[in-house]
């Protein structure tokens, strides 16, 4: 298999909604601290990483920021940008246009399964070239895939192929995990249920989510709250 294996790793209500109030809810404390361990465990034992959409990113790590593109000259190729110095454990973000604003290369964060994953930020050719000056500065190392929208069998070949990453936790949001379901690369899905049904607009797992099949792995239970371990057929 010439990409990463991926593991769509999500909190989800019965309803099968991942973003919304319900989240924030005590019913849902135990689902997130689970969701958390499992994480863990997982990039312990087999991700290289993980990999989130820009809202995803942007709520949880960047926080908005956005860096003053006028103090950069412009690139102007469209080629990837890999330092040398690249190891380990991968925060793989899907910024189809160049909107998040990195501080550092890394992921600054307390969360063991989160803290110090290097960066790497997956682009469309609508980047603006300062923006590529920018995560140069900084060495953020970046890879282009596709021309107006992410193609992710091209994203998902050269992380392989130019950075070696075997496996990755695919985190969402709704849009990106989508994405990915869609061409048919989800190999598991891993699903902390906690119980509660979320708003009529809440968005599901998978936005606009094509026919696929799989089987059940693995299920256990803890208290209240579900996990569920899916295989592709």
């Amino acid at each position: 298999m010439n990409r990463p294996h991926i593991i769509c790793h999500m909190v989800t209500s019965i309803d099968g909604k991942v973003t919304g109030k319900f989240l924030s809810r005590p019913e849902c404390e135990k689902a997130t601290d689970i969701y958390y361990e499992l994480n863990r465990e997982y990039n312990r034992n087999d991700a290289s990483g993980f990999i989130c959409g820009r809202v995803t990113m942007e709520s949880s790590f960047t926080g908005g920021w956005y860096p003053d593109l006028t103090r950069y000259e412009p690139v102007e190729n469209k080629d990837d940008f890999i330092p040398d110095n690249l190891s380990g454990f991968y925060a793989v973000s899907f910024d189809p246009k160049g909107k998040l604003g990195w501080k550092n290369s890394k992921i600054i964060d307390e969360d063991p399964g989160y803290g110090d994953a290097q960066i790497i930020e997956v682009l469309t050719e609508q980047v603006d070239g300062r923006f590529l000056a920018y995560l140069q500065s900084i060495e953020i190392p970046y890879i282009f895939a596709g021309e107006k929208e992410i193609d992710v069998k091209i994203a998902l070949e050269k992380l392989k192929n130019l950075m070696d990453i075997n496996c990755l936790l695919l985190e969402g949001g709704s849009i990106v995990n989508g994405y990915f379901q869609r061409v048919g690369v989800i190999d598991e899905i891993s699903l902390v249920v906690a119980p509660i049904i979320a708003d009529a607009e809440d968005k599901p797992l998978f936005m606009d989510s094509t026919l696929s099949e799989f089987k059940l792995k693995e299920i256990k239970q803890y208290d209240d709250v579900v996990w569920m371990n899916y295989i592709r057929k």
